[in-house]
């Protein structure tokens, strides 16, 4: 099973860069989508993502043309789960999972804290709400996937000038203890199972040049639960996609 997580900045404009041509060129089996900012009515082109061969599921912010998840499949989930059942984060519709005979595959976007104390507050709550039920989760779906934009950068290796950016939302203290936390109640990073080495990012400022230059953040991630530790086959970042500020990364599967 070929699983992508990707946070596309707007699915409308990743679409207007020819990313179904994309889509269709990787041919995974699940693609985990964040920011879409969009909801399915306003799109005219998921009659293409259908021939394509996906089921597409949603879960829109209620604010317009902000936040989003979604999950596009080609294997027919037997469940599928809308939200974490906490108001305020299902508002911004930030994470939804399907479910299968196999696994389970959960899109989530965790808020940014970037833009003052009010949302880093925000942050702070959801991480530690949202990781309690992640934790309840364990129990109940044991093979678990939990793919998506999780604005942290876990460890130093992660961000390219951890010295400059050691107080920046993203890279705090408390959001990296969070990180490792999460990692020891029962995660595996799988990039980081998988790849060793410096100066693999997942997002780059528009500022600067940054992209070009590689001045990035790792901050989406493939994380499974340590029961598919055996399954994992292959695990990487994909920075030729250029539909975003963020790039796809790519978790293979094998049952």
């Amino acid at each position: 099973m070929k699983i992508i997580t990707y946070n596309v900045n707007g699915i409308r404009s990743a679409i207007n860069k020819n990313w179904l041509a994309w889509l269709q060129a990787t041919d995974a089996d699940v693609v985990c989508l964040q920011e879409i900012k969009a909801t399915p009515d306003v799109l005219t082109d998921l009659k293409l993502v259908e021939d394509l061969g996906y089921q597409h599921y949603w879960y829109p912010a209620e604010k317009k043309g902000y936040s989003g998840t979604a999950i596009f499949t080609k294997q027919t989930p037997k469940h599928i789960e809308y939200g974490c059942g906490i108001s305020d984060f299902d508002r911004e519709g930030r994470n939804i999972r399907v479910d299968f005979d196999e696994v389970s595959v959960m899109s989530v976007y965790f808020p940014s804290g970037s833009s003052g104390e009010e949302r880093q507050a925000f942050k702070y709550r959801f991480l530690d709400e949202f990781g309690r039920y992640l934790e309840l989760l364990q129990s109940q779906c044991p093979k678990l996937v939990v793919s998506g934009d999780y604005n942290i950068c876990h460890r130093p290796i992660d961000i390219h000038n951890p010295k400059s950016n050691a107080n920046s939302s993203g890279f705090l203290p408390e959001e990296r203890e969070w990180m490792e936390n999460f990692l020891e109640s029962g995660y595996i990073d799988t990039f980081r199972h998988m790849n060793k080495e410096p100066h693999n990012y997942t997002w780059w400022s528009f500022r600067a040049n940054a992209r070009a230059k590689n001045l990035g953040w790792r901050i989406d991630y493939n994380m499974a639960t340590r029961a598919l530790e055996q399954h994992i086959k292959r695990a990487a970042i994909l920075p030729e996609a250029r539909h975003s500020d963020h790039c796809p990364v790519l978790l293979e599967l094998e049952f």
